[in-house]
């Protein structure tokens, strides 16, 4: 590893004069990037320990299933939202196409930037093997737009930032799918969300901020209701 030197912070990049250029340039550089990522062999030796799906398994009902386990698993009171999201997803199912390593966590907050734009990916700890357009919808989730209006990170529009990774990758993507997961990303930080205050209501972190982020899930389920409304 090495220090790379810039700013993580997602209001500061959205927000400050300072870093204009970057919030043009960085669409294009995040697809690149996120392109690039998808090109590495999952296959290699050095990568068997990536978590992956089964062989009779798609991606999208793997993680489907692995999020509803952990719902079931941890939540403190009914999420009607939640459910209904679950029974939206698991109707509408993507078909299966080409593994790739998926990064899990790509977002704006887990780069490094600078003025010129993107300098480093960070927050590698949810990578695993799966279904490419999983990392192209979870930087659509509408929590990652810090308060932007934007759908991508609150950088731009979905389309231009579609195109420009299917320019840099070769790969058509497939809009209804990539809907699929984002959808599928809303339902998954919800969960998360929940998870982080189980931590906290069963004494095992004493942290408003995991406490207050239970209280996010109702944002999640807005969001829910009206992407699958639409």
């Amino acid at each position: 590893m090495d220090f790379v030197a810039g700013e993580t912070l997602a209001r500061r990049l959205l927000r400050d004069a300072e870093y204009a250029s970057a919030r043009a340039a960085l669409p294009a550089q995040l697809a690149d990037a996120l392109a690039r990522i998808h090109r590495i062999d999952p296959g290699l030796p050095d990568l068997a320990f990536l978590p992956r799906p089964a062989p009779d398994e798609t991606p999208a009902a793997a993680e489907l299933a692995r999020y509803e386990q952990i719902y079931r698993a941890i939540a403190p009171d009914p999420h009607p939202a939640l459910e209904l999201a679950f029974r939206w997803l698991a109707s509408r199912g993507p078909a299966p196409r080409a593994l790739t390593v998926v990064h899990g966590d790509y977002r704006i907050g887990n780069v490094i930037f600078g003025p010129e734009g993107l300098r480093a990916v960070l927050d590698w700890e949810l990578a695993h093997v799966g279904d490419p357009l999983e990392d192209l919808a979870w930087v659509c989730v509408r929590s990652w737009r810090f308060g932007a209006d934007l759908p991508v990170g609150g950088l731009c529009e979905r389309a231009p930032f579609f195109a420009a990774y299917e320019r840099a990758s070769g790969r058509p993507i497939d809009r209804d799918a990539v809907r699929w997961w984002e959808v599928f990303g809303n339902l998954r930080w919800g969960i998360m969300c929940i998870m982080q205050a189980r931590t906290f209501l069963d004494g095992a972190v004493a942290s408003v901020e995991l406490a207050s982020l239970g209280r996010r899930v109702a944002e999640m389920e807005l969001e829910l209701l009206d992407l699958t409304e639409d």
